[in-house]
């Protein structure tokens, strides 16, 4: 984890009505740096590598608040059932799920925002998101399955 951006996260928390603590900037920083959502116990079990104070339930109670000032999205992969984080940011990613071995790779192309237009549309219905998981089997997976 690159050193803690303290000044540009202290502006993000004053814009959201949030104290600037080390224990959430920690948390910021470790989202902005992932490349895939993170389980809070990832999340914790990086910040103890990291040598940080922090308990899981700090860590629950920090992700819950980001959550309600609209700093993270929380998904959950139907493949595992496990809560994941993620920043929220302008641009969406999808997500390429391996059933085997459950690595996630974001997928940052859009297949749906036509078809989005045409079911609002067609449906008068307001749509705000969405979110795509594909499951397949990663390259490494397909290696060892076809050996066997």
């Amino acid at each position: 984890m690159n050193c803690v951006d303290n000044k540009n996260n202290k502006e993000l928390f004053v814009s959201k009505g949030l104290k600037n603590t080390k224990n959430r900037n920690h948390v910021l920083e470790l989202l902005k740096e992932a490349e895939v959502p993170l389980t809070a116990e990832v999340i914790y079990l990086k910040l103890k590598v990291l040598d940080t104070n922090i308990s899981l339930s700090t860590v629950y109670r920090i992700l819950e608040v980001f959550i309600a000032k609209d700093l993270v999205v929380k998904s959950s992969l139907s493949e595992d059932n496990k809560t994941r984080y993620e920043l929220h940011k302008d641009e969406h990613s999808h997500h390429l799920v391996c059933v085997n071995c459950k690595k996630i790779q974001a997928v940052f192309h859009c297949p749906l925002e036509a078809y989005e237009k045409a079911v609002e549309k067609e449906t008068e219905f307001n749509i705000t998101g969405h979110k795509l998981e594909i499951y397949g089997y990663c390259p490494e997976c397909q290696r060892i399955i076809e050996k066997h």
